[in-house]
């Protein structure tokens, strides 16, 4: 019976072994959800990653007619992100700005609220590449009716820049947020 139990822990440590050889070469693969070319009502650009991608990906996007409207979320980040949009080409009366959240989960909940009253049928989630898969999945927790998508920057998402811009940090705290959330949330990741 022991010998069973210690067969049992051996296969489990592989497990998580090969887990987190795959998370650590291949986080893309496991981090990025993206929707590819598509059409939406809004697109919501949520705060935090670096100064420029979110808003930047947000333009392309907005140029490429995917969305008519823009909502930018996040306390702190909400009018800094408004003006890297104006200044870059969209018009500020199609611009709206979700100011009060600090986090994720409070992107989602706060801004499902603006997407409601203006009776929004589907949303586009701009966010960086490693941090698409749990937004994705807060929005669609707080709004099922929703259809939303998800369209992130790829802003250093060659391996050789993780250090250099903080990717690797931001990673490490993305595999821990994932289940995090699920567990305190209800917010399924997959």
């Amino acid at each position: 019976m022991r010998r069973l139990w210690l067969k049992i822990l051996l296969a489990v440590v592989v497990l998580f072994a090969v887990l987190g050889l795959l998370a650590w070469f291949f986080p893309d693969k496991i981090l990025t959800v993206d929707s590819g070319p598509v059409k939406a009502d809004v697109l919501v650009v949520l705060g935090g990653g670096g100064s420029h991608e979110r808003p930047q990906r947000a333009v392309e996007l907005f140029k490429e007619g995917a969305a008519r409207l823009v909502i930018c979320s996040g306390k702190g980040d909400c009018a800094a992100n408004a003006q890297r949009l104006i200044s870059m080409g969209v018009p500020a009366g199609l611009i709206e700005e979700e100011d009060k959240s600090s986090n994720t989960l409070q992107n989602a909940q706060f801004t499902v609220v603006m997407l409601r009253a203006q009776h929004v049928r589907s949303a586009i989630i701009v966010t960086s590449w490693y941090h698409s898969r749990r937004a994705l999945a807060c929005f669609r927790h707080f709004a099922p009716e929703i259809k939303f998508y998800s369209r992130p920057a790829y802003f250093a998402l060659a391996r050789k820049d993780w250090k250099r811009e903080g990717i690797s940090r931001l990673m490490r705290a993305e595999y821990l947020k994932l289940p995090g959330y699920w567990i305190r949330y209800g917010v399924n990741p997959f």
